[in-house]
């Protein structure tokens, strides 16, 4: 595999938060014996993209379960800061999904979906009595299905930017409020259930930010 090509698919691993493991292989054979050549399929990007972002990552879990903590005290950096949507940076505002997504980011170098609908779909389904500390909560605010996102920091409280007027904060899973809209958890596990779509938008954004990075 061309060195090139093989940083690329790395960085697109590491972008994403999954563990990529290139692989040589050597055959050991006398020095006067005829060497075939192999040729290997190219694959194109999108195509090595998404082989690699279905897998599921033992690399992922361990960093959300080794920095478990530091993801959360980055998160709890972030209280105070208002909310304000379609905004990314905390020095404009963060909205529900954008919150979450930065401290992700952020922390762990793990590119999460724009849309906490999407987000529902990455990693694997947990019960409530299962949650652990950077694990994503969701909620139903809109009379729709995981229409909030947020953080669970332990003890039954969660951190996220609930809405307009407001700013991030730490709420409990047991208020009236929130244990009636709880609509279930997702552990980041380096797996996904994204569509195609949705993948290439993902690897849309990580190539955006190879370019941003070439730029500095």
């Amino acid at each position: 595999m061309p060195l090139k090509k093989a940083l690329l698919i790395k960085f697109l691993g590491l972008a994403l938060g999954l563990s990529v493991s290139i692989s040589t292989y050597a055959v050991d054979a006398p020095n006067d014996a005829p060497v075939e050549a192999v040729v290997v399929p190219k694959e194109s990007m999108f195509q090595a993209g998404r082989s690699y972002i279905s897998r599921v990552s033992d690399r992922f879990v361990d960093t959300v379960s080794g920095k478990s903590e530091e993801l959360i005290n980055r998160a709890m950096e972030v209280i105070g800061v208002r909310y304000r949507w379609d905004s990314e940076l905390p020095q404009s505002g963060l909205d529900g999904s954008s919150f979450v997504g930065y401290v992700f980011k952020d922390k762990l170098g793990f590119l999460l979906p724009r849309k906490s609908t999407q987000m529902s779909r990455v990693g694997k389904p947990i019960n409530r009595d299962e949650l652990q500390p950077g694990d994503l909560v969701f909620f139903n605010t809109m009379r729709l299905t995981f229409s909030h996102v947020g953080i669970y920091v332990g003890d039954n409280k969660f951190i996220h930017s609930p809405s307009k007027g407001t700013a991030v904060r730490v709420d409990d899973l047991g208020s009236l409020y929130w244990d009636k809209r709880f609509d279930g958890a997702r552990r980041l596990d380096g797996s996904d259930n994204l569509g195609d779509a949705e993948r290439k938008e993902l690897l849309n954004e990580v190539k955006n930010l190879k370019r941003k990075s070439r730029s500095l």
